[in-house]
C-alpha cells in the first residue's frame, strides 16, 4: 500500500494566523501539506519537546523524520524560510537585497505589532469569551481597532506606497503575512480600511487568492460555530 501522506505536517490550528501563513506559502508553491490539530493550551508532551516556546505552528518534514525532534522546525518565519529553500519556485523572497530586507521587515512587523494589536487586542477578547459562553470585551476590542491599529495601518500604507506588493514587484512573504494576520481581525470583526486606500486595495486583492482564501475558510468555519456574525467596532 502506497503512503500518500504529504511530507509536510503543520502542527497547530487554522485559527492561528501563523498556521495560515505557513499554509499560504505551501499553497503558493503547490506543496502538499496537512494540518494536525494541537491544543496549544494543553499540548501533549511530545509537542512540548519540539516547540521550545510552546507555540504553534511547528512544521514536521516526514521525509527527514517521522517522530521526535529531527525534521521539525518551530516558528512560522523559520518554517517559511525553510520551505522557500526546499521549494524555491515560485520565489516568495525577493532576490534584490533591499526588497528582501523590506519583505523580512514587513513580515516581522506583521508578526509582532499587527498581531499584538489585532490578535491580543481584538480576536482574543472577542473569540475567547464567546467560545466560553461569556460576553466579549467589546470595549477592549474597540480601543484596539480605533486607537492601537490606526498607527500600524499608517505604517503599512506608507511602506506599500500605492504599489500592488509590499516588497518588489511580485508576491512575497510580506504580502502573505500581513494579510494572514489582518484577517485574524476579520474572523471576529468587520475590517473597514477606507482611510488607508492602498492597504484596502492590497487586502481585497490578497483575500481573493486561494493561498489566503482556503486557509481562512477553514478558520472561519470553526469560528462561526461560536460567533455567527462579526462585530462592528467602529
Amino acid at each position: 500500500m502506497t503512503d500518500t501522506r504529504p511530507d509536510l505536517v503543520i502542527y497547530g490550528s487554522p485559527i492561528s494566523p501563523f498556521v495560515r501563513k505557513v499554509a499560504g506559502v505551501c499553497i503558493a508553491k503547490d506543496v502538499p501539506y496537512e494540518v494536525e490539530a494541537i491544543n496549544v493550551f494543553d499540548p501533549p508532551a511530545w509537542f512540548r519537546d519540539i516547540s521550545p516556546m510552546k507555540r504553534i505552528p511547528v512544521l514536521r518534514d516526514r521525509s527527514v523524520a517521522e517522530e521526535g525532534l529531527a525534521g521539525t522546525i518551530a516558528d512560522s518565519s523559520a518554517i517559511c524560510a525553510m520551505i522557500e529553500k526546499k521549494h524555491p519556485a515560485p520565489a516568495l523572497y525577493p532576490d534584490d537585497p533591499m526588497a528582501l530586507g523590506e519583505a523580512l521587515f514587513i513580515e516581522e512587523y506583521a508578526d509582532t505589532a499587527l498581531a499584538m494589536a489585532g490578535g491580543l487586542g481584538i480576536f482574543r477578547p472577542i473569540f475567547f469569551a464567546v467560545s466560553k459562553g461569556e460576553e466579549p470585551d467589546l470595549d477592549k476590542a474597540r480601543q484596539a481597532w480605533n486607537v492601537q491599529l490606526p498607527p500600524i495601518f499608517d505604517v503599512l500604507e506608507a511602506r506599500l506606497g500605492g504599489a500592488a506588493f509590499f516588497a518588489g514587484e511580485a508576491l512575497s512573504i510580506a504580502d502573505i503575512t500581513v494579510t494572514a494576520v489582518l484577517m485574524q481581525v476579520s474572523l471576529v470583526a468587520e475590517t473597514p480600511l477606507a482611510t488607508w486606500p492602498g492597504l484596502a486595495a492590497h487586502f481585497e486583492a490578497m483575500k481573493a487568492l486561494p493561498l489566503i482564501a482556503q486557509p481562512y475558510a477553514a478558520a472561519e468555519k470553526l469560528v462561526r460555530r461560536a460567533l455567527p456574525t462579526p462585530f462592528d467596532l467602529t
